[in-house]
């Protein structure tokens, strides 16, 4: 699997739950490329491989690596450092918040989200980078 070679913007959804996966997946599909990894390893496996989103969508509790820790793989890479990071998270913590923003994220999003604003958090982080849809 991989990303196809149209214009449209793509985002890579890092997230272990099949549930949460079909809900982002069915929301954001009708207006972004859309790849999914379940684990953190997966997501940095599938970089590697020179799959290079617009975005990352990283939920803060994935299995391998957790959104902190993919944050701090993506960050202090030359090739991936560049790419925005939403973490989401089921844990209202202040604390995890403020580390992941700390450690690079661009946002921080609670689930669970009013898939409203997280397009509209989205579409924030894509136009700071000039990539509008």
């Amino acid at each position: 699997m991989g990303f196809t070679n149209t214009n449209q913007t793509k985002i890579l959804i890092v997230e272990d739950d099949p549930y949460m996966q079909i809900i982002l997946k069915e929301f954001l599909s009708s207006t972004y490329e859309i790849e999914i990894c379940s684990t953190g390893m997966d997501a940095l496996a599938f970089l590697q491989n020179g799959n290079i989103p617009d975005l990352i969508l990283s939920d803060y509790n994935t299995p391998q690596l957790t959104g902190l820790d993919l944050i701090d793989q993506i960050k202090v890479s030359d090739f991936f450092s560049t790419i925005p990071i939403i973490i989401l998270s089921g844990e209202e913590s202040s604390e995890k918040r403020i580390r992941c923003l700390d450690s690079g994220a661009d946002d921080f999003i609670v689930k669970p989200f009013n898939p409203a604003e997280l397009a509209a958090r989205i579409r924030v982080v894509l136009r700071r980078i000039g990539r509008s849809i």
